[in-house]
């Protein structure tokens, strides 16, 4: 500094003492310039009050040398005393000088800074608040100095401020928020600290609502919340609980809209304190904001779904979760299914995808419902609040909530409580929206399909009811299903029927009747079919599928659809059938549900007793399938009491190729004979006079069966027959079979036989095919 300066008012020696490296000194120099100030304000000399406030700004508190700005700070310090109540006057250019030797490199210097500030601020009182922010902006700073005796100045500067903010009334939130936005993403856990230190202050002030700018900090109180020190991090959880207990008790003011997304972030991070406290406040909202939430349903389910597959471990989570799922379930109600208006192109590019706002903070303060970025979207919706939401209903769009749930149908990674909680979902979709689902119908049903090859019973089963609802909701009938796959697919429903002229239509046709029933009656719609054949072609090549979970698959869906209508179709399907392999094996599948499955109770009944058309048809139309499985054929003519029938096709296996898997089949029907099912039958073994063909036929089944157990088991059966020598069919019968419905004029018994003649030609040469190529293990039986 040049002491040849001219420094008036003050004085060499208040110049000299104010440069010198002593504290007690500068002290002295001190003291002079606060007399100097006191007399300038006694006199009203607010000139020279000035040059004094610049002259110590300029050529002291921004000076290089280090003792000089000492001297600075302690000099405008004492000027702020000397002015008292009228510091309010000189506050920007007593407080600037200082605030900027915060940034000072020499720790003392910053800590005479904070002991300067304090006293201006402390002189000043309310006086200060116009410049809080530049004064917050370099507290926060100082809250993370590395120094202890800075960062212990500044707290006390920072207890002050505090003081003054509580008692006065005229606080500045508005402008501050920008501020506490910006600093409330430092990383520094003592910046972290001071940030929450005062949210915590604000909220207690009566007179400030912060509840209003909650979605400005959210975000970073959350982030806050995964801080390493446990302190902060419960400092944290006190102020986010404040705030929930304010939303709790003023719903109607509360921004739920804005958070919304907010929430979504961070119920999916892998903080569990962070996910746990974020998946409560979504409990909350969902409940305190009621049909709000709904346009935000995709993001809630893309963070809810996967936690409802967490073990122990996370089981509070696991817990809020699953409370949050059902919460937004009850929200969907019929009325939701309204018909839309034609959506322009525009609002469909910008349907919201979860996909876009899960990934990273900024996309939460969009606002955007179903965490979308997209602003055209955006735009298109208001914040919701109650009092807007009365007059303005909300819309339930689907596209996001249904793109969400085929995601996590379709990942095999995905735990099974989250699968089950997925097909729940769309299960309520389809009973409560029936016509808005059935658009997304044609994009569910492969991933539904694929489904059924999980490994979980309970998926299946749910999986089923979801696609039982499909093929037997009448809002199915009003969508076409779309072009098929493959030509089987392209065959019209009126062709569900006994390829013989004149016969009535196998399969229940929907009508009006259907339209009336509630959408679980187990009629017939456009997908039931697409969905038997789709079905029949999963099991095709998926054999495994078949032999592990067929029988549970179809008795399933006995139960939730009607059974007569799936064994007319699947027949109806198999009769078309090109591989005759696959389809051997699929009318053996179902003919051994049909034969002891107890969800066929009823239908085996209606076969038992060929008197009613529907029975007589669908007897023909399951006959023409189950002739690519001869023994099947005989079981079913057992069923049905064709026993006649029966004798005579068990007259043509002497013409067919014998192997082991035909000699199995045989063998298993001799047990299955002997099962509670065909009681009814061994009945009918005492009646030999009405029966002969019944006991022929059985016989005739002896006859093919080797020296086995099956063989000793029918003989002795055999034996136990009253009058074996009345087994002759001369013309000295007169009285007709009770049992028989050869003489029944509508079943043409003889084409039925010529049938099963041609399907097994058919067989016989496609096994001589295969084995002409060597790709076919002869399993003929070496007599």
């Amino acid at each position: 500094m040049n002491p040849e300066k001219d420094f008036a008012p003050l004085t060499p020696n208040i110049v000299r003492a104010l440069n010198d490296k002593l504290y007690e000194k500068r002290k002295v120099a001190a003291l002079e310039i606060e007399k100097l100030v006191r007399e300038f304000v006694a006199q009203n000399n607010t000139v020279q009050i000035k040059h004094v406030i610049q002259t110590l700004s300029q050529e002291f508190a921004l000076s290089q040398h280090p003792h000089s700005r000492k001297g600075g700070l302690i000099g405008l310090a004492a000027c702020s005393i000397a002015l008292g109540k009228d510091s309010g006057l000189y506050l920007k250019e007593l407080i600037e000088p200082v605030l900027t030797c915060f940034n000072d490199a020499d720790s003392r210097l910053r800590y005479y800074a904070c002991e300067a500030l304090y006293n201006i601020v402390k002189v000043a009182r309310g006086a200060v608040l116009p410049h809080f922010n530049v004064l917050f902006d370099g507290l926060s700073k100082l809250a993370a100095d590395p120094d202890p005796n800075v960062k212990s100045g500044s707290e006390l500067l920072d207890r002050l401020l505090k003081d003054i903010v509580t008692e006065s009334n005229k606080f500045d939130l508005v402008g501050f928020i920008p501020l506490l936005r910006e600093r409330i993403y430092s990383n520094n856990q003592y910046a972290r600290q001071f940030i929450i230190s005062w949210i915590l202050v604000l909220e207690s002030v009566p007179d400030i609502n912060l509840l209003d700018y909650l979605p400005e900090i959210l975000d970073g109180l959350f982030q806050i919340l995964g801080d390493n020190g446990k302190e902060i991090r419960k400092m944290c959880e006190v102020v986010l609980g404040e705030f929930l207990k304010e939303i709790k008790k003023n719903p109607s003011s509360v921004k739920f809209a804005e958070m919304a997304n907010i929430l979504v972030i961070h119920c999916q991070t892998t903080d569990d304190l962070i996910q746990l406290t974020a998946m409560c406040w979504m409990r909350e909202f969902i409940q305190l904001a009621g049909r709000v939430m709904l346009p935000y349903s995709s993001g809630i389910l893309t963070a809810v779904l996967p936690c409802l597959a967490y073990d122990d471990r996370k089981k509070s989570i696991k817990e809020v979760a699953n409370v949050c799922n059902q919460s937004l379930m009850k929200l969907v109600t019929p009325e939701d299914d309204e018909p839309d208006e034609p959506k322009p192109v525009v609002q469909k590019q910008a349907e919201p995808n979860p996909d876009d706002s899960l990934a990273k903070p900024e996309g939460a303060a969009s606002g955007g419902p179903d965490g979308a970025c997209d602003s055209s979207f955006s735009s298109s919706i208001s914040v919701f609040t109650p009092a807007s939401t009365e007059r303005a209903p909300v819309t339930l769009h689907l596209d996001g909530i249904v793109q969400v749930l085929s995601c996590h149908l379709s990942n095999m990674a995905i735990g099974m409580m989250t699968r089950i909680a997925v097909l729940k979902w769309l299960y309520h979709l389809y009973i409560k929206t029936p016509r808005k689902m059935f658009r997304h119908t044609d994009s569910l049903f492969p991933t539904l399909l694929q489904t059924l090859s999980d490994e979980s019973d309970e998926v299946i089963l749910k999986d089923l009811e979801v696609l039982a609802e499909i093929a037997s909701s009448p809002a199915g009938q009003m969508d076409d299903p779309g072009p098929l796959d493959g030509p089987d697919l392209r065959v019209s429903h009126s062709e569900l029927q006994v390829p013989t002229p004149g016969r009535a239509g196998l399969l229940k046709t929907p009508g009006t009747k259907g339209l009336e029933c509630s959408p679980s009656t187990p009629t017939m719609n456009s997908y039931f079919y697409k969905f038997m054949i789709n079905l029949l072609k999963r099991f095709s090549s998926e054999r495994k599928l078949l032999e592990v979970r067929g029988g549970f698959i179809i008795r399933q869906l006995c139960l939730l659809l009607n059974a007569e209508n799936i064994f007319h179709s699947m027949a109806d399907i198999l009769l078309r059938e090109e591989d005759l392999k696959f389809a051997s094996t699929m009318v053996h599948t179902l003919n051994t549900i049909l034969l002891t499955s107890t969800e066929l109770f009823q239908l085996r009944n209606q076969l038992k007793d060929l008197k009613t058309p529907e029975s007589q048809n669908l007897f023909c139309c399951l006959y023409r399938s189950w002739c690519h499985n001869p023994v099947t054929t005989v079981s079913l003519c057992f069923l049905t009491q064709n026993y006649r029938h029966a004798y005579d096709l068990i007259q043509k296996f002497g013409d067919l190729e014998v192997t082991v898997d035909f000699l199995t089949e045989v063998d298993k029907l001799v047990q299955l004979i002997e099962c509670p099912i065909f009681t009814y039958l061994r009945l009918q073994l005492l009646d030999v006079k009405n029966n002969p063909y019944l006991i022929k036929a059985l016989y005739g089944l002896l006859m093919l069966l080797p020296q086995s157990s099956a063989f000793q088991l029918l003989s002795h059966r055999l034996q136990c027959v009253p009058n074996p020598e009345l087994l002759q069919t001369g013309d000295g019968v007169k009285a007709a079979p009770k049992s028989q419905k050869a003489d029944s004029p509508s079943i043409d018994y003889a084409e039925l036989l010529q049938h099963f003649e041609r399907v097994q030609k058919k067989h016989l040469e496609v096994r001589h095919q295969r084995s002409g190529r060597g790709d076919h293990l002869d399993r003929r039986v070496v007599l």
